[in-house]
């Protein structure tokens, strides 16, 4: 077969491969847009990806530390509820001969009481005293002469109160009978 070819018909074909490696040009221009676009996303998702797994990561450590702590809590709440039910049980029972408590002084005006002179001696540490200070007993000063001064005192059921453990030494007044 032969097919004669003309001016027109060649200008139709030239006009359409034309138009066919434009079309060509413009969907590989497409196709690269759409590509980047697409590798952009992808590395948006992976940094988002790895941020959420380094956060994932920051609240594991803070909830491990939570939850550590949490039972910490917890253990010291026990020991405080014991304590407490100790206190109670000891606070219906009252007081009884020989209870002793302490006394902390400053200058001679009473401070807090303590249960034992540990927990006193302990407390002015707190008050700017250093722990290892030595604790003199007291002499025929008046308390007021002492910064910090623990004194004892012990439960008498027969007056239903405290006296001094250690009371001061009479000291005679000159002139008196």
């Amino acid at each position: 077969m032969i097919r004669i070819v003309t001016k027109k018909r060649l200008a139709l074909l030239e006009a359409d491969t034309h138009a066919a490696f434009e079309r060509a040009r413009q969907a590989k221009a497409d196709a690269a847009a759409a590509s980047a676009q697409h590798a952009l996303e992808f590395n948006e998702a992976t940094d988002r990806a790895k941020r959420a797994e380094s956060t994932s990561e920051e609240l594991s450590a803070l909830l491990t530390g939570a939850v550590s702590e949490l039972a910490a809590a917890q253990e010291q709440l026990l020991l405080m509820s014991l304590e407490l039910r100790r206190l109670r049980a000891e606070l219906e029972r009252g007081p009884e001969a020989g209870d002793m408590l302490t006394v902390l002084l400053h200058y001679g005006e009473p401070h807090t009481v303590y249960r034992s002179r540990e927990d006193a001696q302990a407390d002015t540490a707190t008050h700017g005293v250093p722990p290892d200070a030595v604790w003199v007993p007291s002499d025929e000063r008046p308390p007021s002469a002492f910064r910090w001064r623990v004194e004892a005192f012990v439960y008498d059921a027969a007056s239903n109160g405290f006296r001094r453990a250690f009371p001061p030494v009479a000291v005679p007044v000159r002139g008196a009978a």
